[in-house]
Protein backbone atom coordinates (compact mmCIF):
# COMPACT_ATOMS: atom_id res chain seq x y z
CA UNK A 1 0.00 0.00 0.00
CA UNK A 2 0.97 3.66 -0.96
CA UNK A 3 2.21 5.60 2.34
CA UNK A 4 -1.07 7.51 3.37
CA UNK A 5 1.01 11.06 2.76
CA UNK A 6 1.37 10.06 -1.07
CA UNK A 7 -2.45 9.72 -1.46
CA UNK A 8 -3.38 12.76 0.14
CA UNK A 9 -0.86 14.25 -2.29
CA UNK A 10 -2.12 12.52 -5.61
CA UNK A 11 -5.81 13.52 -4.44
CA UNK A 12 -4.50 17.09 -4.06
CA UNK A 13 -2.88 17.04 -6.99
CA UNK A 14 -5.88 15.35 -8.91
CA UNK A 15 -7.88 18.29 -7.45
CA UNK A 16 -6.69 21.10 -8.52
CA UNK A 17 -5.63 19.86 -11.83
CA UNK A 18 -9.34 18.85 -12.51
CA UNK A 19 -10.75 21.81 -10.71
CA UNK A 20 -8.50 24.78 -11.07
CA UNK A 21 -8.93 27.76 -8.82
CA UNK A 22 -10.68 30.70 -10.80
CA UNK A 23 -8.01 33.63 -11.20
CA UNK A 24 -11.35 35.82 -10.12
CA UNK A 25 -12.49 35.41 -6.76
CA UNK A 26 -15.12 37.96 -6.52
CA UNK A 27 -17.12 36.58 -9.49
CA UNK A 28 -20.82 35.48 -8.96
CA UNK A 29 -21.29 31.65 -8.52
CA UNK A 30 -22.12 29.29 -11.10
CA UNK A 31 -25.27 28.36 -10.69
CA UNK A 32 -26.76 24.73 -10.37
CA UNK A 33 -29.85 24.64 -12.30
CA UNK A 34 -30.83 25.93 -15.37
CA UNK A 35 -33.03 29.17 -13.84
CA UNK A 36 -34.13 29.94 -10.54
CA UNK A 37 -37.11 32.13 -10.69
CA UNK A 38 -37.06 33.24 -6.63
CA UNK A 39 -40.62 32.17 -5.48
CA UNK A 40 -41.46 34.36 -2.48
CA UNK A 41 -44.66 32.73 -1.02
CA UNK A 42 -43.66 29.29 -1.12
CA UNK A 43 -41.35 27.59 1.04
CA UNK A 44 -38.95 26.30 -2.45
CA UNK A 45 -35.92 29.19 -3.06
CA UNK A 46 -36.98 28.71 -7.03
CA UNK A 47 -40.46 28.39 -8.79
CA UNK A 48 -41.65 25.20 -10.43
CA UNK A 49 -40.58 25.33 -13.83
CA UNK A 50 -44.11 23.58 -14.76
CA UNK A 51 -45.76 27.20 -13.46
CA UNK A 52 -43.79 29.43 -15.80
CA UNK A 53 -44.01 30.33 -19.16
CA UNK A 54 -41.77 32.24 -22.14
CA UNK A 55 -43.22 35.72 -21.41
CA UNK A 56 -41.31 35.33 -17.40
CA UNK A 57 -37.78 35.21 -19.19
CA UNK A 58 -39.19 38.54 -21.51
CA UNK A 59 -38.18 41.96 -20.34
CA UNK A 60 -39.58 45.59 -22.41
CA UNK A 61 -38.93 47.74 -19.58
CA UNK A 62 -36.14 49.40 -21.60
CA UNK A 63 -38.09 49.97 -25.00
CA UNK A 64 -37.70 53.63 -24.00
CA UNK A 65 -35.77 55.61 -22.00
CA UNK A 66 -36.41 56.50 -18.11
CA UNK A 67 -36.86 59.56 -16.34
CA UNK A 68 -34.13 62.05 -17.10
CA UNK A 69 -32.01 64.26 -14.55
CA UNK A 70 -29.25 66.89 -16.00
CA UNK A 71 -30.18 65.11 -19.49
CA UNK A 72 -29.45 61.73 -18.64
CA UNK A 73 -31.48 58.33 -18.10
CA UNK A 74 -30.16 55.44 -16.60
CA UNK A 75 -32.78 52.35 -16.23
CA UNK A 76 -31.06 49.09 -14.51
CA UNK A 77 -32.04 45.74 -15.11
CA UNK A 78 -31.32 43.48 -12.49
CA UNK A 79 -33.10 40.59 -10.97
CA UNK A 80 -35.32 42.67 -8.95
CA UNK A 81 -36.94 43.82 -12.16
CA UNK A 82 -36.34 40.63 -14.53
CA UNK A 83 -36.16 37.98 -12.18
CA UNK A 84 -35.06 35.81 -15.07
CA UNK A 85 -31.65 36.89 -14.17
CA UNK A 86 -31.36 35.60 -10.94
CA UNK A 87 -28.35 33.17 -10.53
CA UNK A 88 -27.36 33.66 -14.26
CA UNK A 89 -24.48 36.43 -12.81
CA UNK A 90 -25.43 39.45 -15.66
CA UNK A 91 -27.58 42.73 -15.35
CA UNK A 92 -28.28 45.06 -18.05
CA UNK A 93 -28.52 48.76 -18.18
CA UNK A 94 -29.88 51.56 -20.80
CA UNK A 95 -28.54 54.89 -20.62
CA UNK A 96 -30.09 57.85 -22.40
CA UNK A 97 -28.19 60.97 -23.36
CA UNK A 98 -29.73 63.97 -24.20
CA UNK A 99 -27.24 66.70 -26.39
CA UNK A 100 -24.67 67.72 -24.03
CA UNK A 101 -25.70 64.92 -21.54
CA UNK A 102 -23.67 62.93 -19.52
CA UNK A 103 -22.35 59.81 -17.37
CA UNK A 104 -20.82 61.49 -14.56
CA UNK A 105 -17.18 59.23 -13.97
CA UNK A 106 -18.11 55.79 -11.83
CA UNK A 107 -17.19 52.67 -11.54
CA UNK A 108 -18.76 49.09 -10.79
CA UNK A 109 -16.91 47.24 -7.89
CA UNK A 110 -18.37 43.77 -8.83
CA UNK A 111 -18.57 43.66 -12.63
CA UNK A 112 -16.81 44.44 -15.72
CA UNK A 113 -19.06 46.20 -18.41
CA UNK A 114 -19.60 46.19 -22.32
CA UNK A 115 -21.34 49.39 -23.46
CA UNK A 116 -22.98 48.83 -27.26
CA UNK A 117 -23.96 52.00 -28.45
CA UNK A 118 -28.12 52.07 -29.84
CA UNK A 119 -27.77 56.04 -31.73
CA UNK A 120 -25.62 58.90 -31.57
CA UNK A 121 -22.22 59.53 -30.91
CA UNK A 122 -20.54 59.68 -27.17
CA UNK A 123 -17.21 60.67 -26.57
CA UNK A 124 -16.77 57.08 -23.94
CA UNK A 125 -13.99 56.03 -22.14
CA UNK A 126 -12.20 54.80 -19.08
CA UNK A 127 -8.99 55.36 -16.78
CA UNK A 128 -6.74 52.01 -15.66
CA UNK A 129 -4.89 52.20 -12.37
CA UNK A 130 -1.60 53.89 -13.96
CA UNK A 131 -4.05 56.71 -14.15
CA UNK A 132 -3.64 56.15 -17.94
CA UNK A 133 -6.93 57.29 -19.82
CA UNK A 134 -8.35 55.44 -23.05
CA UNK A 135 -11.14 57.58 -24.44
CA UNK A 136 -12.25 58.01 -27.75
CA UNK A 137 -15.55 58.88 -29.80
CA UNK A 138 -17.81 56.17 -30.39
CA UNK A 139 -20.96 55.61 -32.94
CA UNK A 140 -23.72 53.06 -33.67
CA UNK A 141 -23.05 50.11 -33.30
CA UNK A 142 -19.38 50.33 -31.55
CA UNK A 143 -19.03 48.37 -28.79
CA UNK A 144 -16.84 49.13 -25.50
CA UNK A 145 -15.53 47.26 -22.86
CA UNK A 146 -14.86 48.71 -19.11
CA UNK A 147 -13.06 46.57 -17.04
CA UNK A 148 -13.87 45.88 -13.84
CA UNK A 149 -13.72 48.03 -11.03
CA UNK A 150 -12.11 50.79 -13.58
CA UNK A 151 -13.51 54.56 -13.70
CA UNK A 152 -14.98 55.10 -16.98
CA UNK A 153 -17.47 57.98 -18.37
CA UNK A 154 -19.76 59.00 -21.16
CA UNK A 155 -20.54 62.21 -22.67
CA UNK A 156 -23.12 62.86 -25.69
CA UNK A 157 -21.04 64.83 -27.70
CA UNK A 158 -23.29 64.76 -30.96
CA UNK A 159 -26.07 66.92 -32.18
CA UNK A 160 -28.98 64.49 -31.25
CA UNK A 161 -30.07 62.63 -28.39
CA UNK A 162 -27.68 59.19 -27.57
CA UNK A 163 -28.38 55.90 -26.40
CA UNK A 164 -26.01 53.30 -25.07
CA UNK A 165 -26.82 49.53 -23.54
CA UNK A 166 -24.14 48.48 -21.01
CA UNK A 167 -23.99 44.84 -19.97
CA UNK A 168 -22.38 43.30 -16.52
CA UNK A 169 -21.16 40.02 -15.72
CA UNK A 170 -22.53 40.38 -12.34
CA UNK A 171 -26.58 40.16 -10.82
CA UNK A 172 -25.06 42.88 -8.87
CA UNK A 173 -22.12 44.87 -10.20
CA UNK A 174 -22.47 47.55 -7.94
CA UNK A 175 -22.41 51.25 -8.90
CA UNK A 176 -19.82 54.52 -7.21
CA UNK A 177 -20.93 57.26 -8.87
CA UNK A 178 -17.41 60.11 -7.71
CA UNK A 179 -19.13 63.55 -7.45
CA UNK A 180 -22.09 61.65 -5.03
CA UNK A 181 -19.55 59.48 -3.15
CA UNK A 182 -17.01 61.98 -2.58
CA UNK A 183 -19.60 64.96 -1.67
CA UNK A 184 -22.98 63.30 -1.09
CA UNK A 185 -21.63 60.91 1.54
CA UNK A 186 -20.72 62.76 4.45
CA UNK A 187 -16.78 62.93 4.09
CA UNK A 188 -15.16 65.50 6.59
CA UNK A 189 -15.60 68.65 5.19
CA UNK A 190 -12.18 69.47 5.93
CA UNK A 191 -10.59 66.53 4.01
CA UNK A 192 -12.46 67.52 1.05
CA UNK A 193 -10.98 70.76 1.68
CA UNK A 194 -6.93 69.78 1.62
CA UNK A 195 -7.86 67.33 -0.79
CA UNK A 196 -9.13 69.48 -3.59
CA UNK A 197 -8.08 72.34 -2.65
CA UNK A 198 -11.55 73.94 -2.12
CA UNK A 199 -13.22 76.66 -0.04
CA UNK A 200 -15.45 76.11 2.53
CA UNK A 201 -18.27 77.57 0.59
CA UNK A 202 -17.70 75.57 -2.34
CA UNK A 203 -17.32 72.39 -0.56
CA UNK A 204 -20.90 73.45 0.81
CA UNK A 205 -21.98 73.99 -2.61
CA UNK A 206 -21.39 70.85 -3.82
CA UNK A 207 -22.31 68.86 -0.80
CA UNK A 208 -25.50 70.56 -1.39
CA UNK A 209 -26.28 69.17 -5.17
CA UNK A 210 -25.16 66.17 -4.62
CA UNK A 211 -26.63 65.07 -1.50
CA UNK A 212 -29.54 66.05 -2.69
CA UNK A 213 -28.94 63.19 -5.55
CA UNK A 214 -28.61 60.49 -2.59
CA UNK A 215 -32.05 61.57 -0.76
CA UNK A 216 -34.15 61.64 -4.68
Amino acid sequence: MFPKTTVMLVMFIFHFTTHPPSPVSGSDPDPIQDYCLPSPHTHHQCKNSSSLTVDDFIFSGIKHPGNFTNKFSGVPVSAAVFPALNTLGMSLVRADFEVGGINVPHYHPRATEVAYVLEGKVYSGFVDTNNKVFAKVIEKGDVMVFPRGVLHFQMNVGDSPAAVLGSFDSQNPGSMKLPVALFGSGINEELLEKAFGLKDKEIHKLKKRFGSEIED
